[in-house]
């Protein structure tokens, strides 16, 4: 049994929202979900799940895995709002802050994709690296990139989602990407692929020739990823690796091939299937992503630091 304090956590996604009430994967109290509609309701809907965990268990920190893109900056004045979302409603609106002042405990607030990556460096299959990724395909694409055991902040947080990469062969469609067309997220995402085709994506076959577009995208991220960030490895998760296994091993094949023998390539082949793989935690790296930051707010009072 975890000795670590109970902590509550939420992972805000587009489509709906997991609270959790946990000190790790070990010791899972509580977990519910409210459904992503707009800031009035979804948000409320929160503080009166958080408000019953806090009146029947109490929880020590707070940890937040959200959509984005965030404010992350702790010095800028709308830190821990999301800032200009396409999600409807949901642009500047106010998060972190929200909650810090309705429960007066340490609270963190990081993407989404951060925390799942958190989550794998700290119970899942990226434990005991330092410089890894998570990369998350489901309605949209990002990707965590911890580097020396922090996420990568600078003017922002990363958006490799959003990355251009080089086209399919032949391939000349447009992109669903309202921003950018044909980056990672408007070629491989789930939301591109329905677009493209026209069709709800549980009914594309399995050996519809569109999954290998799709796979090309995300190797040319991790290609990306490699020359850019140089990750000890890559966590392939989301809903559609999870509904699609057959991206997988054709990500890691093309990876390879683009990686056409330079530098770092022979020793990526050498273990490709180990360099990208599915997330250790499975669907629970998301959920547990808010925990793992929760973790991480309580730490400096834990050893009596000022929060």
């Amino acid at each position: 049994m975890s000795t670590r304090p109970l902590v509550a956590g939420i992972e805000l996604g587009g489509t709906k929202c997991v609270c959790i009430l946990a000190a790790g994967p070990d010791r899972i109290v509580a977990e519910q979900q409210v459904p992503t509609t707009s800031p009035d309701v979804t948000l409320p809907a929160i503080e009166r799940i958080l408000d019953g965990w806090r009146d029947d268990h109490g929880f020590a920190a707070l940890g937040i895995a959200c959509f984005g893109p965030l404010e992350l900056r702790p010095d800028a004045p709308d830190y821990g709002f999301i800032t200009a979302t396409p999600k409807p409603g949901w642009a500047h609106s106010e998060i972190s802050p929200r909650l810090q002042r309705r429960y007066g405990l340490p609270t963190a607030i990081d993407t989404d994709v951060v925390g799942a990556a958190l989550a794998e460096g700290r119970w899942g299959d990226a434990q005991g690296l330092s410089t890894f990724a998570y990369i998350t395909v489901g309605t949209g694409v990002g990707a965590g990139i911890i580097v020396d055991g922090k996420a990568v902040l600078g003017i922002g947080h990363a958006e490799a989602g959003h990355m251009l990469v080089r086209r399919f062969p032949g391939d000349d469609w447009a992109g669903g990407c309202p921003f950018h067309g044909d980056c990672v997220e408007g070629l491989a995402a789930g939301s591109a692929v329905e677009k493209r085709l026209g069709v709800k994506g549980g009914d594309v076959a399995d050996d519809d020739p569109v999954w290998e577009k799709v796979a090309h995208a995300i190797a040319g991220m991790c290609h990306n990823l490699v020359m850019g960030s140089v990750p000890e490895r890559i966590l392939l998760g989301g809903g559609l690796p999870t509904k699609r296994p057959q991206l997988l091993p054709m990500v890691r094949t093309m990876l390879v091939e683009s990686l056409a023998g330079y530098g770092l390539a022979p020793a990526i082949a050498g273990q490709i299937e180990r360099y990208v793989t599915a997330p250790g935690l499975g669907d629970q790296a998301g959920p547990l992503g808010s925990i793992a930051l929760a973790l991480d707010a309580l730490e400096p009072s834990l050893r009596g630091e000022r929060v």
